[in-house]
């Protein structure tokens, strides 16, 4: 990945090409999510809170194994039943300057960038961003105001106390491991708040987030179906690559075959 701020000076001979597969989002297995997006979501991912540099947020689990994203499959389609935001943009993220305005860039080594005719351009003869890349900035733009949205109301449910970790075994070849980093909503907790914390939970917009993360955990399930077909379709491909041939037949094809002989 070489991410890049877009300017008129290195991309303007440019052009951009939609991408055709989810292979970019494979290693990715835990993504951020963004307020506007969480009803889709509960209903289709595993969610869970996770603590970053900057605070708390809600995310999507997407693999419980480092650098494996289940909902990507061998041939890069997405599987699941709703893509999050972070990927429908690519190859351009939003980052900030310095004066923490919002930065648009873009991927370079997404193999998305083209100099031939085809693709979208970057910017137009005046060096303007294009009406496709301004609906991209667009998208973005209003994504990162709905992430903020939802860290906010993390934040609160973080202060209210009704986050805890969220126990995820999993059971290897070489034993049992845990997974971690990973936390869920304490429902008795969350439900034995007085009046006053939970009405600052419910105008904050959090409850509504706690709900979908409890809602969403049965989706965890999915992980495992997933997990289980990956790891035999890979043991079947292990093992049709250690089957040798019973004959062997040498490069030319001018063998002269007796075909009256055969099966007699």
């Amino acid at each position: 990945m070489s991410v890049q701020p877009l300017s008129p000076s290195r991309h303007s001979h440019l052009r951009w090409t939609r991408y055709a597969d989810y292979r970019f989002a494979a290693g990715r297995n835990v993504v951020a999510l963004a307020a506007a997006e969480i009803a889709k979501a509960s209903l289709a991912l595993p969610l869970a809170f996770v603590e970053r540099q900057n605070g708390w947020t809600l995310a999507a689990v997407l693999g419980l194994i480092p650098t494996q994203n289940l909902y990507v499959s061998s041939a890069g389609i997405w599987v699941g039943a709703y893509t999050p935001a972070v990927f429908r943009a690519y190859p351009f993220s939003l980052a900030a300057n310095e004066a923490g305005e919002p930065l648009l860039c873009v991927d370079e080594a997404s193999g998305l960038l083209v100099e031939s005719s085809e693709g979208e351009l970057f910017f137009n003869e005046i060096g303007e961003p294009s009406a496709a890349v301004i609906q991209v900035l667009g998208f973005l733009e209003e994504t990162a105001k709905s992430e903020a949205v939802l860290a906010h109301a993390c934040e609160g449910l973080q202060w209210a106390g009704v986050i805890e970790p969220w126990p995820i075994t999993l059971q290897g070849a070489d034993g049992t491991q845990q997974v971690t980093g990973l936390n869920r909503i304490n429902e008795i907790a969350l439900n034995s708040l007085d009046d006053p914390a939970f009405g600052q939970l419910r105008r904050a917009g959090a409850v509504g987030v706690a709900y979908a993360q409890l809602l969403s955990m049965g989706n965890l399930s999915q992980l495992g179906a997933l997990a289980q077909a990956r790891a035999q379709a890979e043991a079947a491909e292990r093992a049709k690559a250690e089957v040798k041939p019973m004959i062997t037949l040498p490069e030319d094809n001018t063998i002269d075959w007796d075909w009256s002989k055969i099966g007699r």
